[in-house]
């Protein structure tokens, strides 16, 4: 997997169609900006959930065709597909041949019959489903209130429960939902052998693993997570994907604290840095760099390999900070976004776990192009692959009339707004779009930043700084928080743009600032005295200042 930028989108997010997103970065605004693209999963047939329950994954052809994944590949962008390990739609053709034809049908046991999976472990209520022992139930997690249980209605009558963690919705014997997949059943394994091979026709190189982590069940444990289990189940994922050149990205929420992406790392794997999104935004509303660095070291250090993000599908993963940022401060961040328009959906009825903050981010920076831009030069600095989400890139805000639109549960919606063709001409026009793109075409063709870069990163206080070094190039980038002052030097092959000299002037600037800064805290722009010669000649980058 190499480390240049990633577009992620839906394939109908920018125009409508996936041949308008090919037609896009055929512009010339837009051209050596990505390398990748992350095209979500309703490129498949789905009726639920924005794609990620699928019915079947053969191309959605209302949206995308052979022929758009083709202009892809000329454009020498390779894709990132999902592959949902866990579930499949109730209106798959696995289940609903259950539901027509009940114990006679070849997929009986392609889902998870709760009460086969539970003898032995629990008391047959009325209703004709197990009720697990308390020993159990107590250990589990739960991504909804209650159990999760579907009753399926067979051809004869009788009431069958089948596993069911996500949604799901009962119109007599027509139901929608996300059926959990057996995976001690071979058609099960059938499945994914044909579904990966047919997602490597389609030009994937990496195969993001969506909910793979609730797949491997069984009586007593927490059924997210399972140890071993998760681990082995990945392994025979890996040994089939690998002959088809692809590789797998498991997607895992999971707190700092708890070691899940070095568990990850240490297995061979690239692991989302679901930690950024967070960070970056304490650094610049709290003007410190301290937990930044922290993280940014780590990932360097313990050579862990990273995709990573500021806003994508979801929202902003912000619980998964607990043990890198104090808890105080995770709050404090969580009812700044929410102060700025963000939501917040509780975790099955919980009232203190938040799964995410739903938010643009470019809104959960407050709608701030100065900060939007130190964010994504952050990122376009910061270890690991890219990924950029579409509205991001955009500038796009907060729409709180979508989440209406969708009811309730309709909460992702703020952030997942269709583009037409006039808005993204109009959004080309914008300084803070001009300038991310600049960001991302630095990041994706700057000999700086090739496989073998020497990354340094140092940070304390108000200060970080970013350097990647190649023996024949290299990039730096350097920040002041207090001001939100970016600057970058960059230099090619033996010749040096900046040098030495122009750095130590650049620290000297930046010292003077932060002198000022302390003796003066009511300070509101930028002091009066000169800004150095050096600071106009930067490349790409502008210099942006904002109390």
């Amino acid at each position: 997997m190499n480390n240049k930028p990633m577009l992620n989108a839906y394939p109908d997010s920018l125009g409508g169609k996936l041949s308008d997103i090919a037609a896009l970065l055929k512009k010339k605004e837009m051209q050596d900006t990505f390398s990748s693209f992350y095209i979500l999963p309703s490129l498949y047939h789905s009726d639920l959930d924005r794609g990620f329950s699928v019915v079947d994954y053969n191309l959605n052809e209302e949206l995308a065709t052979i022929e758009d994944l083709s202009q892809l590949k000329e454009l020498g962008i390779d894709l990132k597909l999902d592959f949902i390990l866990n579930h499949a739609s109730a209106q798959s053709p696995q289940f609903k041949d259950l539901v027509e034809k009940g114990d006679e049908s070849e997929y009986r046991d392609f889902f998870i019959d709760w009460n086969k999976f539970w003898e032995g472990h629990g008391v047959m209520t009325d209703e004709g489903y197990i009720q697990p022992d308390e020993s159990c139930l107590k250990q589990m997690f739960f991504r909804k209130p209650g159990l999760p249980i579907l009753m399926v209605e067979f051809p004869d009558g009788r009431r069958v429960p089948y596993w069911n963690t996500f949604y799901q919705e009962v119109h007599g014997r027509d139901y929608l939902g996300q059926m959990d997949l057996n995976i001690k059943s071979e058609k099960v394994w059938d499945f994914y052998r044909e579904t990966l091979k047919k997602i490597a026709s389609y030009g994937a190189a990496i195969v993001r693993l969506d909910a793979f982590a609730y797949a491997p069940k069984a009586p007593g444990k927490k059924n997210f997570l399972n140890d071993p289990e998760t681990w082995e189940f990945l392994q025979q994922i890996h040994e089939l994907a690998a002959p088809l050149g692809l590789t797998l990205l498991p997607e895992i929420h999971a707190a700092y604290e708890e070691k899940i992406y070095k568990t990850l790392a240490d297995k061979g794997y690239a692991t989302y840095d679901f930690f950024l999104p967070g960070l970056v935004i304490d650094a610049i509303e709290n003007r410190r760099a301290d937990y930044l660095a922290k993280w940014a070291r780590e990932v360097v250090d313990d050579k862990i390999s990273t995709v990573n993000m500021l806003g994508c599908h979801d929202g902003i993963p912000l619980l998964d900070l607990k043990g890198l940022l104090p808890e105080d401060d995770i709050r404090s961040l969580i009812d700044l976004i929410v102060s700025r328009g963000g939501m917040v959906k509780n975790l099955h009825g919980q009232k203190n776990i938040y799964y995410q903050v739903n938010a643009t981010y470019y809104s959960a920076l407050g709608e701030s192009d100065s900060k939007m831009l130190l964010a994504r030069a952050i990122q376009m600095f910061m270890p690991g692959k890219p990924q950029v989400w579409y509205l991001d890139l955009f500038a796009g805000k907060n729409d709180h009339e979508a989440v209406r639109r969708a009811g309730e549960s309709g909460h992702k919606e703020i952030n997942r707004t269709n583009l037409s063709a006039s808005d993204i001409g109009e959004a080309l026009k914008k300084n803070v779009v001009a300038k991310q793109l600049e960001l991302l075409r630095m990041r994706n063709t700057h000999k700086a930043f090739e496989k073998g870069a020497v990354i340094t990163v140092a940070g304390e206080g108000p200060k970080l700084s970013i350097r990647y070094d190649t023996g024949e190039a290299y990039a730096l980038l350097m920040i002041l928080f207090l001001f939100l002052i970016v600057s970058c030097f960059l230099s090619y092959q033996s010749h040096l743009i900046f040098d030495d000299e122009d750095e130590y002037y650049y620290y000297t600037y930046m010292k003077q600032l932060e002198y000022i800064y302390h003796k003066r805290c009511d300070i509101k722009k930028e002091p009066d005295f000169p800004v150095p010669f050096l600071l106009r000649r930067i490349i790409n980058i502008p210099v942006f200042i904002s109390c």
